[in-house]
């Protein structure tokens, strides 16, 4: 299930993604500790899976589940459009409109149903043209994992919509790259490519979070990215995800990540 993978992600990556120390044993530290905790990523991804399965508005259940959890780290224009009267879109491209979609592209069947799925999640909020295209190459890349596609195929895909020519930091950077030149970046274009590189020099989704504690990121969400698309690939996340999802979640969050 991506939106397992999502929340795992998130939850992992939440320990380093403003307190990543340096230095960091990126391939033996723990992935869950008492620094970890859910953020907005998982409040999202779960409102929008509610609002997908009860056919409901996305805006009104966004708002619902989010305004529950006001302190789960929205960014501040989000925030407003979280708790404000009249939510509207306000142009963005920041990441939130990919960290919050794994459940389009493991529900839907049809890549074209992925595609418009994906860009209503988006339009929401963030209708920047590269806010809209974050979500879809998001959901893309977990609908290709889910059937069968090759992590080869991906990444070609992630390279045709973020090409190097246009993109500083597109999914042709290697590890060695990003570890030494990539710098905190909270917007689509910066996030998602990076995300699904950290997924294409993975083994598992255990060294997929690896890569993202291997630098300086917005690692909660580039685990909710990537951690999507791992989950599917790799058939599982390698371990028991019962215990640590009922450790980190409420009973409401918890309920909503195990509907059908």
């Amino acid at each position: 299930m991506a939106v397992v993978g999502a929340i795992l992600g998130d939850i992992a990556g939440s320990q380093y993604e403003f307190h990543r120390p340096e230095g960091l044993d990126f391939r033996h530290c723990e992935l869950f500790t008492e620094r970890c905790r859910f953020t907005d990523d998982t409040v999202m991804t779960l409102a929008v899976k509610k609002a997908i399965l009860e056919k409901k508005d996305l805006t009104d259940t966004m708002r619902e589940i989010g305004q529950l959890y006001p302190d789960s780290g929205y960014g501040g224009n989000f925030y407003y459009w979280m708790f404000g009267e009249r939510p509207k879109p306000y142009n963005s491209f920041g990441n939130g409109s990919a960290m919050r979609v794994s459940f389009v592209g493991e529900y839907f069947q049809d890549i074209s149903e992925v595609i418009h799925a994906a860009e209503k999640t988006a339009l929401v909020s963030h209708n920047h043209p590269e806010g809209v295209k974050g979500a879809v190459v998001t959901a893309v890349c977990i609908w290709m994992a889910k059937n069968g596609k090759s992590r080869q195929e991906i990444y070609d895909y992630v390279l045709t919509q973020y090409p190097p020519a246009d993109y500083e930091f597109s999914i042709d950077k290697d590890m060695e790259y990003l570890r030494k030149h990539y710098r905190w970046n909270e917007t689509c274009m910066g996030s998602v490519p990076a995300a699904m590189r950290c997924f294409y020099d993975s083994d598992s989704f255990e060294t997929f979070m690896r890569n993202v504690f291997s630098f300086d990121c917005d690692s909660d969400t580039l685990g909710a990215i990537g951690g999507a698309v791992a989950e599917e690939f790799y058939h599982g996340v390698g371990f028991d995800a019962e215990p640590i999802l009922k450790k980190y979640l409420d009973e409401r969050l918890y309920t909503l990540s195990r509907g059908a």
